[in-house]
Formats: C-alpha cells, structure tokens, sequence
C-alpha cells in the first residue's frame, strides 16, 4: 500500500463520481456505499465520507447510531469479530483496505487505533511504544530515537524520559492515554481513529489530549468519535452526524450518515432537521 508520501500511481488517486469526498479538498480515505453488518443485523448503512489529509474529523451522534462501527471498519478492526462484514469500498489512498490480497496487519499499521479507556500492555513504558515497531519487523536505525520521538509527538516525553524502564501500569489515565497515542504513531501510521479518547480522563487531561490532537493533525490524519459535541466544536475540522434508523417491525437500529459537512456548517447552520434537533439538544 503507498504511504501519504508515495506518488501514488494515478489510478489510485482518480476521483471517484458522484462521491461526497468531492468536498474535501485532499482526501486521504473514502468511504464509498459502506454498510457494515454483524451477521444478517445491519449495523450501519449506505455510508458515503471522505477525510482529509492533515484534518480532524469528528464523528458524532446518539448512543447505538454505529460511530464506533464504522471507525472500526476503517482500519478493518470488525474482522476480529466474527460474523462482521463490510460491503462497499473503503478506499485508503485509492485502494479497497478490504480488496483482494491487502493485508489487515498492514493496514492497522498504517491506520492506527487508540481506544476509549486506555489500554497500555504490562510492559515497561519503553517496551510499549518499541512493541509495534519490533513485532511488525519495522527497519529502525535506533530504537532508542524512535521511542524519544514518539513519546515526544505524544507530549509525554519530559513527564517520563527518566523512567523509561518503568511498568506503563504505574502512569494516570491521562498518561497512559498519550501513551497509547505514541505507541500508535511509533509504527509511523499515516491515520490516527481515536474511539472517545477522552471519555474515562478529568477535564484536565482532556485539555491536554485536545492540544495534542491539534498538533498531531500537521502529521497524520485524524477521526475521532466523540459524545461530546463541545469537543467536536472544539478540535473537528469536519464533522459526520449519525443517528439510528429504527425498523417498523423488528425494532433494529440501524446507524445512518444524516449530514457531513465543516464543523462551523453542522453546528451553526445544519441543513437537516434531525442535526439541528441534536446539536440543539433536543434528542440524544
């Protein structure tokens, strides 16, 4: 698969008809007529997005409309459930990360995740972020410059450069939560998902993952879900509202994209009700 930084052949970069990426100015991904199932339940549906290289793009909507699903179908996360599937395209620099022959292992080190409650392994701090680089067989000319870089593009280096042997156990939620963010970027992704990254810190480490996120943004690509809708306001350059599709006669719901646009558009002059209702609090 090319990097962000390849001159990708040009029948990967041919834009796509029709598609709502047209708006965005240098999509790095696509998402073109995704649904996403769990065995015969649709979970998501007839999903069309398109995220910029070097933006955030915030993914909001009520509780059971499919933001985590989706994020987790872009790096192919769902694979490790069994029964889910993706049908249409998600296209990562013009290529299907679910074509014929792609390699999920590839594409999660190229896309890579940080989840809602921190998730550091019981390893020494230094261990964490030279695991993915060593499991993988990443060529590193020095480790010791790739755990400094990384832990310092997380914000984390001067809090823990002289206890790099220590258990990452011992680190606050909010340490442990830009931990896992180096530990994402060590293996040099080109996107970042962040699943409610900030859901389980105090608003203070909140503040500081907002102000990394910022400064992570010059480098990768990020989506981020989010309830939190002062936070989309916040850090988003663009933003997707969900919400959940409810069926007559069983009573699934099924996550549908209402509205993607800027983040000034959704939430000061939103085009369709159902966004208004939500921004405005009166459902969710």
């Amino acid at each position: 698969m090319a990097t962000a930084h390849d001159d990708a052949p040009m029948h990967l970069q041919a834009a796509r008809n029709g598609s709502v990426a047209d708006h965005v100015a240098r999509p790095i991904m696509r998402v073109e007529n995704v649904d996403v199932y769990y065995g015969d339940f649709r979970a998501v549906t007839d999903v069309n997005l398109a995220f910029g290289l070097n933006e955030i793009t915030a993914l909001i909507g009520p509780s059971g409309c499919g933001k985590s699903t989706l994020l987790r179908s872009l790096n192919r996360m769902n694979d490790l459930i069994e029964g889910a599937r993706v049908e249409g395209e998600i296209l990562f620099h013009g290529e299907n990360i679910y074509g014929k022959g792609v390699d999920p292992i590839e594409v999660r080190r190229r896309i890579g995740m940080v989840f809602q409650k921190p998730n550091p392994f019981p390893k020494s701090i230094y261990d964490n972020i030279a695991y993915g680089p060593r499991v993988t067989g990443m060529k590193v000319e020095s480790m010791d410059d790739l755990v400094e870089e990384s832990l310092t593009r997380a914000a984390l280096w001067d809090e823990v450069k002289d206890k790099l042997k220590q258990s990452a156990i011992g680190l606050s939620g909010g340490q442990q939560q830009r931990l896992c963010i180096a530990r994402a970027i060590s293996v040099r992704p080109d996107v970042i998902l962040m699943d409610e990254p900030c859901a389980s810190l105090d608003p203070i480490a909140t503040m500081r993952i907002e102000d990394l996120m910022q400064e992570l943004r010059k480098q990768y690509t990020i989506v981020i879900v989010t309830h939190n809708m002062q936070q989309a306001a916040r850090v988003a350059d663009r933003t997707a509202f969900f919400t959940a599709q409810v069926s007559e006669g069983s009573g699934a719901r099924t996550g549908v994209l209402v509205e993607y646009g800027t983040t000034t558009q959704i939430f000061e002059d939103p085009t369709d009700q159902r966004t208004e209702d939500y921004i405005s609090g009166r459902f969710g």
